[in-house]
């Protein structure tokens, strides 16, 4: 006995409902990229009255932006975790299919480890300490 009790096709089903949700999650962030960044550039500027005349974001801008900001590590972090996980579950499963149980175990402990999330700004707090 193995201790592998896997069922291919129920993998692949939720595989798939898997991929189709992340795929739904990946849609949703870049949706609010831009509208974050649309809302920001809406909400208005300040503007010296004494000169010299120049526009600075707003504080709803700033705040917007900040929250951006703030939440973009955690949520490359996601994706990419998500991503690694689908990918490690599909090639173990493609291994235990072939019979080469060694190898499925080596793709599910890859898929089980921290992503690195590269982000500009390296060094930057953020919340995600781990995989960097």
């Amino acid at each position: 006995m193995t201790g592998w009790d896997i069922h291919p096709v129920g993998v692949y089903k939720v595989l798939g409902n898997c991929g189709t949700a992340a795929k739904n999650m990946a849609d949703a962030g870049s949706a609010m990229q831009s509208n974050l960044e649309e809302a920001a550039s809406a909400a208005g500027t300040l503007t010296s009255q004494y000169g010299p005349y120049t526009s600075t974001v707003g504080l709803v801008g700033s705040a917007l932006g900040q929250f951006m900001q703030h939440w973009s590590r955690d949520l490359v972090y996601i994706a990419k975790r998500t991503s690694n996980s689908l990918h490690g579950a599909d090639q173990a499963t493609r291994c235990y299919i072939a019979g080469d149980l060694e190898h499925a175990a080596n793709a599910q402990h890859e898929a089980a480890k921290e992503p690195k999330v590269d982000m500009p700004g390296v060094g930057e707090a953020g919340h995600r300490t781990k995989g960097r």
